[in-house]
């Protein structure tokens, strides 16, 4: 091991360097912060998912659904309108790429919620939509409330025209609402995997798992605390003989 004597070395950085390294600091130990902000949020939408297995709620009306928390198990009685579904595109299952279907439900109490029936596989080709045909008769169903997924990166796309079912990508609440002509309730829901009708329901939070985040938070601060260590080794300079 290489041992330095005392007074053999000096820490002389240089202005710029030690700048530069100040904004690499602050720049990878706030990304270590975010992630395990990250996985509190994580933990906490676990929480929320664990707490709504308690006995479903009878849906309340569109104008009180602010008060009731994410993934909520509700009740709802009323029927579907099946004439007009959409198809959630580019959601995956087991590495491959289907559908979701979002089936319109009117409710006794006059809103309209939309009930993801679940994930199906594609047809032959683009143009063979897989068959999603549902009943329009009085029933009664249960899920948990969700919101619309939601894109990593906004592309733009939405809700554009075309036949029935119609095939969307990532779209805003209010663009489903205008193709409908209706007013949506301002959640999903997610059909529960025993229910009738239904597809593949495997639901789950969405997001990474706490650990994950925690594990990206640790190499953001190692490699902070690799920048420090170089910063000071490069700064050391030898003394100068007098």
């Amino acid at each position: 091991m290489l041992r330095l004597a005392p007074g053999r070395r000096r820490f002389a950085p240089s202005l710029a360097a030690t700048l530069a390294v100040l904004a690499g600091l602050a720049l990878l130990l706030w990304l270590g912060s975010w992630q395990l902000e990250r996985a509190g949020q994580s933990r906490a939408q676990l929480a929320a998912y664990a707490g709504g297995d308690a006995a479903p709620r009878p849906l309340p009306p569109a104008v009180q659904a602010g008060g009731v928390p994410r993934y909520a198990r509700v009740r709802l009685t009323g029927r579907y309108l099946p004439q007009r579904q959409f198809l959630l595109d580019n959601m995956t299952h087991a590495g491959v790429a289907g559908f979701r279907v979002l089936t319109p439900f009117l409710t006794d109490g006059g809103d309209t919620a939309l009930v993801d029936r679940g994930w199906v596989a594609p047809g032959a080709s683009r143009a063979a939509l897989p068959a999603v045909e549902v009943g329009g008769e009085a029933r009664e169903l249960t899920g948990r409330l969700d919101a619309l997924p939601r894109p990593g990166i906004e592309t733009g796309a939405g809700a554009s025209g075309g036949r029935w079912p119609r095939v969307v990508g990532f779209p805003k609440l209010a663009e489903l609402s205008a193709a409908l002509e209706r007013s949506l309730y301002p959640q999903i829901v997610l059909l529960d995997a025993q229910a009738s009708d239904g597809y593949l329901r495997d639901w789950r939070p969405g997001g990474m798992p706490p650990e994950r985040h925690v594990g990206y938070a640790l190499q953001w601060f190692a490699l902070a605390a690799t920048l420090l260590a170089g910063y000071v080794a490069a700064s050391l300079r030898r003394r100068e003989p007098s």
